[in-house]
């Protein structure tokens, strides 16, 4: 096949800039694109890079994306993919985040606009566990394992509180689901196709060394010398690379870091996470905006880089190793388990900060009621819904 990187480039840019939705609209708007209308890949061949992208933590559209960038493109063709889809909305936020940097914390939290970004996350947040939920912790085992995750980080909040969910629930889910029918993603049984292009076992080896040197070696660095880079790399990678479940899973996890360490208020955090929604393009690239609003534009370029990593790394080693453990049952218990324990994780986050500060009267209530209604029932698209509550929250918060 035919290197084509600039190909990528010019595809995924108009992808970029157009694709609303989240995650699972963005594996819609990837095979019309490249399976149905320019015959890049067969349908097989793209549920394989889907069920890939379940089976892995991180960014999973834009896993799906540096695949096909890969597949059709090379190792140019994957970073193409990767720059072009992300740029647009990371370009967004890291001006959002450079303004709201400046702003006086006070000033902020008591913004009327600001109020009502977060009273729109309380519909958002309560969206994305009410069908995370019915799909993935579903039954009652996998609700009780997402009920006890919930409880724990509410009960024990900490970054150590979310690693130990995320390895007990794998565990758990190997004792307990190891008999059950479904995957834990709907992935489901799919025959490898010969037309992915291959990614070597070196290749496939080096970036799972690379992967486990980099989580290892930063928390360590974060842990035993300390410092403003160290930490903050080892809090976006360590993040990206824990990430089951979807995008918004990077909420809880990153206000452990950001907020908990005292890097914005919880009002900053919570006001860029709605603006989020209002923004095409991977919803990992709040990182941007986080990273922005506390280390300005070099903080906003390496966060972006930082999580935005493990998902490559994982989905290089993924292409390979896949075809080989995809059937593997532990393996798919595990995963059903930890895919329950992340409903549990955002169930956690809806609760403490997204409706405690969201919802403080009334007025912020029926807010976050009708843009649940805009988003849920009315099918609206995400950055209306963002729009309304910023303006309902100017005009009458």
């Amino acid at each position: 096949m035919q290197i084509k990187p600039g190909e990528v480039a010019q595809r995924f840019g108009v992808l970029g800039l157009t694709s609303f939705g989240g995650p699972t609209a963005h594996l819609g708007y990837f095979r019309e694109e490249f399976v149905t209308r320019r015959a890049w890949l067969t349908d097989r061949s793209y549920a394989d890079v889907v069920a890939v992208s379940q089976f892995l933590p991180g960014a999973g559209s834009s896993q799906v994306g540096m695949a096909l960038g890969y597949h059709r493109g090379g190792w140019a063709g994957m970073a193409a993919a990767w720059l072009t889809f992300t740029l647009p909305s990371a370009l967004v936020l890291a001006v959002f985040g450079l303004w709201l940097a400046d702003a006086d914390p006070a000033t902020v939290a008591d913004a009327g606009w600001i109020r009502g970004l977060l009273a729109t996350a309380v519909a958002v947040v309560f969206h994305a566990v009410a069908g995370m939920a019915k799909n993935l912790a579903a039954g009652p085992v996998r609700a009780s394992v997402a009920v006890a995750a919930a409880l724990t980080v509410l009960l024990a909040p900490s970054t150590f509180t979310h690693l130990l969910i995320i390895a007990a629930a794998g565990v758990l889910g190997t004792v307990l689901l190891r008999a059950a029918e479904d995957s834990p993603a709907g992935g489901g049984d799919i025959d490898d196709d010969p037309g992915i292009r291959q990614v070597s076992a070196r290749a496939a080896g080096v970036a799972l060394l690379l992967f486990f040197l980099l989580l290892i070696g930063l928390w360590l660095g974060a842990q035993v010398v300390g410092g403003r880079f160290l930490t903050r790399s080892s809090a976006f990678f360590e993040t990206g690379a824990l990430v089951f479940g979807g995008g918004h899973v990077v909420m809880p996890l990153l206000q452990a870091h950001a907020v908990d360490g005292g890097w914005m208020s919880q009002e900053t955090f919570l006001a860029g996470y709605s603006a989020a929604q209002a923004v095409p393009g991977p919803l990992f690239t709040f990182a941007t905006y986080v990273g922005a609003v506390d280390g300005g534009a070099w903080g906003a370029v390496w966060a972006t880089v930082m999580i935005f990593l493990p998902s490559a790394l994982l989905m290089i080693a993924g292409l390979h190793f896949w075809g080989r453990w995809r059937h593997t049952p532990w393996l798919r218990a595990a995963f059903t388990g930890i895919n329950a324990a992340v409903v549990g994780l955002l169930l956690a986050a809806f609760w403490d900060p997204v409706l405690t500060h969201g919802v403080t009267d009334a007025t912020s209530l029926a807010v976050a009621a009708i843009c649940w209604l805009m988003l849920a029932q009315w099918k609206l698209p995400p950055w209306s819904v963002a729009a309304f509550g910023a303006v309902a929250g100017l005009l009458i918060l």
